[in-house]
């Protein structure tokens, strides 16, 4: 597959990353306005470095836009006589509506929307994906990319905000739980490193757990919990001080931050 990033900022190389570790593609174009920032992929001998998004458009089928969501209709403007019916357009871009890419567009290219997360430069992204009609033809495809680099699912447009926070902003709440029990560890006499890889791995063996056997979170907490012990004297300690519910509510303001965001593009 011959692959162009359109706009290598933090999620694009990510993006980058994850594709050639997976060796997902035969060459890959990374564009970007400064591109002295991407030296570090001259290694890769597949990767082209460009500031034209024309020519990586000309020369790849697959294009990724990761650029800023107040960039993407000046990029696809200027682009949009070069596209054919070969190219399959998946959009990263948050908030960004198939409907407003079609807009720009027209509706009979295959469009997809994606949302990684930047776990993708480890192979470990959950990347939710819709389409346009045109573009369910290739909904396979985009998730065979994305499935080199993690788990990817296709839901509803109407589903992609929400996936954000769920997927890409939880990123950032699983960093700060790991960060949390880590600091708890500290307390408990492990020094900052030790405390961490502790942090790290547990919560790598607890979601391993679930994905590979099925199980309901409760299930396996019951195998931990017995009767009068220290594990559900602390989960009850959290519970009196708002742990779920706090992350509850995290996760619905930041979907309605999201929420809001979007109605100020329409």
């Amino acid at each position: 597959m011959k692959i162009a990033i359109i706009g290598a900022g933090n999620l694009g190389l990510s993006i980058a990353k994850g594709i050639l570790n997976s060796k997902g593609s035969n060459y890959i174009y990374l564009t970007k306005r400064n591109t002295a920032e991407l030296y570090n992929f001259e290694q890769y001998g597949n990767v082209i470095i460009t500031s034209d998004n024309r020519e990586a458009v000309k020369k790849s089928t697959i294009l990724i836009f990761a650029v800023q969501p107040s960039q993407l209709e000046a990029i696809l403007v200027d682009i949009k006589d070069l596209l054919k019916t070969k190219h399959v357009i998946i959009s990263t871009i948050t908030g960004f509506s198939i409907a407003k890419i079609e807009s720009i567009i027209g509706a009979k290219h295959h469009i997809i929307r994606s949302m990684p997360n930047t776990a993708i430069s480890v192979g470990k992204s959950m990347t939710c994906v819709c389409s346009n009609e045109k573009g369910k033809g290739k909904i396979n495809l985009a998730k065979a990319i994305f499935n080199r680099m993690g788990h990817s699912m296709e839901v509803p447009e109407e589903q992609m905000q929400a996936a954000t926070v769920i997927c890409a902003s939880g990123i950032a709440f699983w960093m700060r739980l790991i960060r949390a029990t880590t600091q708890g560890a500290i307390q408990l006499g492990f020094d900052a490193t030790e405390a961490q890889e502790l942090a790290m791995h547990t919560c790598n063996g607890a979601a391993s757990l679930l994905i590979e056997t099925g199980n309901h979170p409760e299930e396996e907490i019951d195998k931990v919990t017995t009767p009068k012990g220290c594990t559900i004297q602390g989960l009850n300690e959290m519970e009196h001080q708002g742990l779920s519910s706090s992350l509850i509510q995290g996760i619905v303001a930041s979907f309605e931050k999201i929420s809001r965001i979007r109605e100020g593009q329409l």
